[in-house]
């Protein structure tokens, strides 16, 4: 462990930053790595938010303004009420449903949300390892987060050893 003498120590497992001086600089909570426990990924759906105000605001500008002009937020309303797709599957269900899908025992593994398409669909990149030490071989698989389904087939390589 190496102490950079500002209160940062370094470590295999990262960067830890003391707790008081986290709360001096105000990091964020989702940079912060002195905050544990489970975390959700935030759900899509808050989409619907800005096409209730972007509803209302085409409304207004109709109104006040022109119709014509009301288009714009009109389509922005849909397109945001459109996008809101339910985020159904967690990053430990695709983790399961990415494990399923590849021929091998899965030691590390890591996944990444990703948005597909106009309507921005979510998925999950998902990244595993085989459970050999050191990894032989690694994988990556995408899993709809709708519906928790495979997308497409696994790219699977070989690694060489280290």
């Amino acid at each position: 462990m190496t102490d950079p003498g500002d209160g940062r120590r370094v470590t295999r497992d990262g960067i830890h930053i003391d707790r008081d001086i986290a709360d001096a600089v105000a990091i964020e909570e989702e940079l912060d790595s002195n905050v544990v426990g489970p975390y959700v990924f935030p759900d899509p759906r808050r989409r619907r938010t800005p096409a209730s105000i972007y509803a209302v605001l085409a409304v207004l500008v109709a109104i006040v303004i022109d119709p014509v002009v009301a288009v714009l937020p009109a389509v922005l309303a849909a397109w945001h009420l459109l996008a809101a797709w339910p985020l159904e599957i967690q990053p430990e269900g695709a983790l399961g449903s990415a494990a399923a899908a590849v021929p091998f025992s899965v030691g590390h593994a890591s996944a990444a949300v990703t948005f597909h398409g106009v309507r921005a669909r979510p998925r999950w990149s998902v990244v595993l390892y085989s459970a050999a030490e050191p990894p032989d071989k690694r994988a990556l698989v995408v899993v709809d987060a709708v519906t928790g389904e495979t997308v497409g087939e696994p790219y699977i390589e070989d690694l060489a050893p280290a």
